[in-house]
């Protein structure tokens, strides 16, 4: 399950260049080429395209993303329960004949093992580390700041998903095909949404752009994404 802020502002910018908004994250390292490959497709989906350089962009997109510090939180799980059913001891009455071939009836015990069954189940609370992955998505006026202020902000979109796994990499497509449908979009407001793993948004957002770190050198054309 994702959660997604949605943007703030509707821009009239198509064109773009992406930057790294965390000093920390180099832009040159395949973690953040990966990241900014599936943000190159989402933003592909709204017609927006990369300039071919800094000077001609409409605007800049600012990408942010990780894993914040581990948590324990407490969570109410279903427990099964089982129980032995069946099974003792009955008597039945059975024929035997002698060798003359007289039969007479001799009571016998049979003996019956109990067997296994699903009784029902109890809700029992676990604690549990949980990691909060998230990538944020900022597009800014690409003009020079003034005064000390950073440029006019356009839109910005921010998705986290929240669970006990910390591989940001399975995440990224995951999150970034959760932003797709709101860049661009004037809501403001904060969603959940659920978004499979396996699904034509998730695998258009791996496959849009190559499914390469270096693919998307120059320009690109707008990608068409599937109705979902």
């Amino acid at each position: 399950m994702v959660k997604r802020d949605a943007p703030s502002g509707t821009p009239d910018a198509q064109s773009y260049k992406i930057r790294t908004k965390n000093p920390a994250q180099s832009e040159e390292s395949l973690r953040h080429l990966e990241a900014a490959e599936f943000v190159k497709t989402a933003l592909s989906a709204k017609g927006m395209y990369e300039a071919p350089s800094a000077e001609t962009a409409d605007m800049i997109v600012e990408l942010d993303y990780g894993v914040d510090a581990p948590r324990t939180r407490v969570q109410v799980v279903s427990v099964p329960r089982y129980g032995q059913v069946g099974g003792g001891v009955s008597y039945e009455r059975v024929p035997v004949t002698d060798p003359r071939g007289n039969t007479s009836y001799r009571t016998v015990a049979v003996y019956q093992p109990p067997r296994t069954e699903l009784m029902g189940f109890d809700e029992r609370p676990q604690r549990v580390t949980v990691y909060e992955k998230y990538l944020r998505i900022t597009a800014r006026e690409n003009k020079p700041g003034v005064e000390g202020r950073p440029p006019a902000e356009l839109w910005s979109v921010q998705t986290s998903t929240e669970d006990e796994s910390k591989d940001l990499r399975k995440y990224l497509p995951i999150m970034a095909s959760a932003t797709a449908d709101n860049i661009g979009k004037e809501s403001g407001s904060q969603k959940v949404v659920k978004v499979k793993d396996q699904s034509q948004g998730v695998d258009f957002i791996r496959k849009g752009m190559g499914n390469s770190p270096t693919a998307g050198a120059g320009a690109q054309t707008p990608l068409e994404r599937p109705k979902i």
